[in-house]
């Protein structure tokens, strides 16, 4: 008897191999309107409404706010910095971050020169 079960489960075991061993294979083709594409396009030139910045300097004096600018490019260059005029300071501001983690990222490497560097979302203008 447990000859017999021995060699049905050989069997069966080779069987199923044999059948999944030519399993079909294909190709997928996507067609998709032109339109859609275009919607692509002018969704990423959409302003997000969530944008994350990074705030490196704050002064009075906008002479130190601009060296401070020139500074921080020079070591990090691949943000864009603005100076912000936020009465009465001038800020440096960094960044248009889309997610909080891609802000969050960039701090890490900001807080090494930059230690009161915080994140923050700037309120948006309503016109």
């Amino acid at each position: 008897m447990t000859f017999k079960t021995n060699y049905l489960s050989i069997v069966i075991l080779l069987i199923s191999i044999s059948l999944t061993g030519n399993a079909q294979q294909g190709k997928v083709n996507v067609s998709q309107d032109s339109d859609i594409d275009k919607l692509l396009e002018y969704k990423k030139d959409i302003k997000t409404t969530k944008v994350y910045k990074i705030q490196v300097f704050d002064s009075t004096d906008p002479d130190k706010a601009q060296r401070e600018k020139a500074n921080f490019l020079n070591a990090f260059g691949q943000w864009p910095v603005e100076i912000v005029w936020n009465t009465p300071n001038y800020k440096v501001w960094v960044g248009n971050f889309a997610t909080r983690l891609e802000a969050d990222r960039a701090w890490a490497k900001i807080k090494k020169k930059y230690m009161y560097a915080i994140i923050f979302q700037p309120k948006l203008d309503k016109n």
